[in-house]
């Protein structure tokens, strides 16, 4: 191969590791991705450990943790002066650079061409959302473009059909749900419309009347497999153009998602493990190994620093984040299993997670009036339901140690104070209250979610 390699990068929003088949999630969602991942490598224990998309993304694409690029809220427009992203690293390398869908973000900058696609809500008279077919007939042309030049290439893609609202086309719609979605004497439903700040949101694209959350889980699931069915066709176009062996294929998330659980109800807050779970696949034909799964803990912080390590570049920069190849080429590298975790945008809190322990803390009242400090043992509580801080309070205090002096240790290497420290849920500072963030926070219907993602483009 006479020239680096191309990078054709799957960033797809919200999708939790665990609902993908290919990690042994017993509906058969992401059959497509999974025969292709045999051809490469599969990382088994990837974490998003800051979320939610803008951070998630800001990590993932600088090589840096929440210290190093100063993001820890979906609002924030500004990675720390000076960080570079992916794309800024390969265009001084040489290579032409597009993205799909991703302009709005802090770390979506730098690329030399930006394409949008409807990714939202539904865009046909049937009411159904075909986020992925919008982004194929944008991003298939915009191939063929990229491969018929001499340059390499980096192509990043942005997949929404995870996102809410779930609303696959047929025939995905009907693939894993076939119960009662309206029985009247199912109650499940009726405290997700109640909930204030989110009810009327999800009640403007779940079906009216619909009580089973098993439905609404059953349409993020199918919605997952017509995403994976509209992949194929890009990878498929990939062989085709006669480029497998000349492009790096990478599959990650910037965060999971919460669809029924810990009552955060079809989204991505709360920092329980079903919102830092994410895939990650890497696959170059014949330069990998095929069939590799790897379990060693890993983060969003790595992805740069991996993918660049793979293509044999020396980008110049620091990373808090570190090449993941050792593995791959079953060589030792020092374990990372335990690091902190942060969320603000709904809520603003902090955390430590070991293999063992979840240690969660609130910096402001939880619109969810959760208790202030959570604690888990994930190993006879994987599910986290069964918060153990007044048990064991002196493992909250082990763990705060270890948290604390994380932080002092970051904040003195990158000289500013802790991000989650100077970012509020609101301009004006911390809500007084539970109550008054409940009052306080609020997403109405689809449009409004349509603003509101329009208003994060704008900044």
């Amino acid at each position: 191969m006479s020239k680096k390699p191309n990078l054709l990068f799957f960033g797809i929003d919200s999708l939790r590791r665990d609902h993908m088949s290919h990690y042994g999630y017993g509906r058969l969602t992401t059959p497509h991705i999974t025969e292709y991942a045999k051809g490469g490598v599969t990382f088994n224990k990837c974490f998003s450990p800051h979320i939610p998309t803008t951070p998630g993304y800001s990590n993932m694409l600088t090589g840096r943790d929440c210290f190093g690029t100063d993001v820890v809220g979906l609002s924030q427009s500004h990675i720390v002066e000076g960080v570079p992203v992916l794309s800024e690293m390969l265009r001084k390398e040489g290579y032409t650079t597009t993205c799909v869908g991703f302009e709005w973000n802090a770390a979506g900058r730098g690329y030399d061409k930006y394409i949008d696609f409807p990714g939202w809500g539904p865009d046909r008279d049937d009411m159904r959302a075909h986020k992925a077919e919008a982004l194929n007939a944008v991003a298939i042309p915009e191939l063929d473009r990229l491969a018929a030049q001499d340059k390499p290439w980096f192509l990043f893609l942005r997949h929404m059909d995870p996102h809410s609202p779930y609303l696959p086309p047929q025939p995905f719609q009907d693939m894993f749900f076939q119960g009662d979605a309206f029985d009247p004497n199912d109650k499940r439903m009726q405290k997700v419309y109640d909930f204030k700040p989110f009810g009327d949101y999800i009640g403007s694209w779940v079906p009216q009347g619909c009580t089973n959350p098993e439905y609404v889980i059953g349409q993020y699931d199918a919605a997952v497999a017509y995403m994976d069915s509209c992949i194929q066709q890009i990878l498929s176009r990939l062989k085709y153009l006669g480029l497998e062996e000349d492009t790096i294929v990478v599959f990650v998330s910037d965060h999971g998602e919460t669809l029924y659980d810990h009552d955060c109800y079809f989204d991505h807050h709360g920092m329980y493990d079903c919102t830092l779970v994410v895939p990650l696949i890497i696959r170059w034909k014949g330069h990998l190994p095929e069939g590799v799964r790897i379990d060693d803990y890993c983060q969003l912080k790595d992805v740069t620093p991996t993918l660049l390590d793979i293509m044999g570049i020396d980008a110049g920069v620091p990373f808090d984040g570190r090449s993941l190849m050792p593995l791959v080429r079953g060589q030792e590298r020092t374990p990372e299993p335990e690091f902190y975790i942060t969320e603000c945008t709904w809520m603003r809190k902090h955390g430590w997670r070991t293999p063992e322990w979840k240690l969660m803390v609130s910096l402001e009242p939880d619109f969810h009036y959760k208790p202030q400090v959570e604690l888990y043992n994930l190993i006879t509580d994987p599910d986290e339901n069964h918060n153990l801080a007044d048990e064991c309070p002196e493992m909250v205090e082990c763990l705060k140690k270890r948290m604390y002096a994380w932080i002092d240790k970051r904040e003195k290497e990158v000289g500013r104070t802790a991000p989650i420290y100077r970012n509020f849920l609101r301009p004006e500072g911390p809500f007084a209250s539970s109550k008054e963030a409940y009052e306080g926070k609020y997403i109405g219907g689809i449009a409004e979610a349509v603003k509101l993602q329009a208003a994060n483009k704008k900044k």
